[in-house]
């Protein structure tokens, strides 16, 4: 996932004329507000692209007052080198802080919708059922990743192992509703195979165009036990 970094020039405007002695040492109204405007630009971001927007708001009132407590003057936290870093950090480590505050947060990386559109989980699950396979789900993730940052830092960087996640999905899935998920595999051009198909081929007659092998498509057959 390509890093996000915090805009900051409508943020650094707001120290120009404040000279070293006259640092401030409690944030202002307007100072609030733009690091507040600046942090929007994670609306995208994973997890974050889950939450309502009361929830974002919510959550950009959290990462923002934990930079200002962190850095009580305003100055010494606008002008430190990579201070786009150090904002991405304190993001992270508060979705990591709200996955081990309740397991069922785990919503907003893997939706519901999702997860019964990809034949991984059944449709027609009410809200306790959904509870138990997102605490089922964390529960797998806390055995296969050294913590819960691991396991988001992964997922950003998308160094994910993803064929260890679907396990763990489809394991919870039939423990929890005897929900199997089978995959299909189907027939797929081997990878040098253009070079021996003939001209018609290359240009979109598949007539006599030579494939092989067999691939995962990625795309479950679901069925129930």
């Amino acid at each position: 996932m390509k890093k996000l970094l915090l805009l900051l020039p409508a943020v650094a405007s707001l120290v120009v004329g404040i000279t070293a002695c006259s640092a401030q040492h409690e944030w202002k109204h307007d100072q609030r507000k733009a690091t507040r405007e600046a942090l929007r630009e994670y609306r995208d971001m994973l997890y974050l692209n889950d939450l309502s927007d009361a929830e974002f708001a919510l959550f950009v009132d959290e990462v923002a007052n934990e930079l200002e407590a962190s850095y009580p003057v305003y100055t010494t936290f606008i002008e430190m080198p990579n201070v786009g870093d150090t904002v991405d950090m304190v993001v992270v480590e508060t979705i990591v802080q709200a996955l081990n505050a309740d397991a069922h947060n785990m919503r907003h990386i893997f939706p519901y919708s999702y997860l019964v559109a990809q034949g991984i989980l059944p449709a027609g699950l009410d809200h306790s059922q959904q509870r138990q396979f997102y605490s089922c789900l964390a529960s797998g993730v806390n055995a296969n990743f050294y913590s819960v940052a691991q396991f988001v830092n992964a997922l950003i960087n998308q160094t994910a192992d993803n064929a260890l996640l679907q396990q763990l999905q489809a394991q919870c899935a039939s423990d929890l509703f005897n929900w199997t998920i089978v995959v299909e595999e189907v027939v797929t051009p081997l990878p040098n195979s253009q070079g021996n198909c003939p001209k018609a081929c290359k240009n979109g007659d598949k007539t006599g165009c030579k494939t092989g092998g067999k691939t995962n498509t990625g795309a479950p057959k679901k069925s129930k036990k």
